[in-house]
This record gives C-alpha cells, sequence and structure tokens, in this order.
C-alpha cells in the first residue's frame, strides 16, 4: 500500500514505442517536455523499465515488438500500470491485418487507460495520465500481483 501512496505523488513513465508511423510517440515525448509541465502531477521519464510505474505504449505491437514488450512488462516492479496511447495501440488501427502486426497492446499486456486519438493531443495524453492516477488514488483501478 506504501508504493501506492508513493506512486500518487510521483510516478515515472516508461514509454515503449513499438514502430509504425511514430506519430504517438512524437506526441508522448511532446507531452513530456517543459512546455506541457508533467512535473507539476510529478511525472517523471524514469530511466529503465525497472524502475518505472506507468507504462505508457505506443504503436501497433508487431510479433517481434510484443515478445519485447511483454519482457520489458515483467521487469517492471508491482505495482504497474499501462496506458495505451492512440488508435495502433488499441486495435493495430491502420495497420491491422497486416502480416506482422498482432494487434493492440491487450493481446500481449493488461492495459489500465487508453487515450483515442490518432495521434493524440500532449494535452490529451497528460490529462489520461493525470485521471489515471486519480483513479489509482481513489481504488477504482485495482492493482496487479
Amino acid at each position: 500500500m506504501q508504493r501506492i501512496k508513493i506512486l500518487r505523488y510521483s510516478p515515472w513513465l516508461v514509454h515503449f514505442n513499438s514502430g509504425a508511423c511514430n506519430g504517438c510517440d512524437i506526441e508522448v515525448v511532446a507531452a513530456l517536455t517543459p512546455l506541457y509541465d508533467p512535473e507539476r502531477f510529478g511525472i517523471k521519464l524514469a530511466p529503465s523499465f525497472r524502475h518505472g510505474d506507468i507504462l505508457v505504449v505506443s504503436g501497433p505491437l508487431t510479433k517481434k515488438a510484443a515478445e519485447r514488450l511483454r519482457r520489458l512488462y515483467d521487469q517492471m516492479p508491482d505495482p504497474k500500470f499501462v496506458v495505451a496511447v492512440g488508435a495502433c495501440t488499441y486495435d493495430g488501427g491502420v495497420f491491422k491485418g497486416s502480416y506482422s502486426v498482432v494487434g493492440g497492446a491487450s493481446k500481449v499486456i493488461p492495459v489500465d487507460l487508453y487515450i483515442p486519438g490518432c495521434p493524440p493531443r500532449p494535452e490529451a495524453i497528460l490529462y489520461g495520465i493525470v485521471r489515471l492516477l486519480n483513479n489509482i488514488a481513489k481504488g477504482k483501478i485495482p492493482t496487479r500481483t
């Protein structure tokens, strides 16, 4: 329970981009710049997946990326939460049906929050992460151990 309290006030994000057009990747990186000031919410980019609290996933998952995503997700400490950014991370987006695309992130790891858009704006990404933090604080999102 102590880790949940710490997570509420100083979440560390890790970002996994599985490729595609990089539109969502650029917006996630933009949301972490001083222009949008995510540190006012305590949000910082973690140096390693082993230190991350919230995994932000963008892009459609290919077969190779799915293996890597699962491995990196397993390395994160509990409790951990996943935010899927963009239409491609939901179900493959415009790449759905491609020979190498598995589909959305939920086929590989459990997803706690989806942020829709192609690509979503940095404001929407920050709003989604802050909303996730509020739901964690209220106990609306169960922790997986």
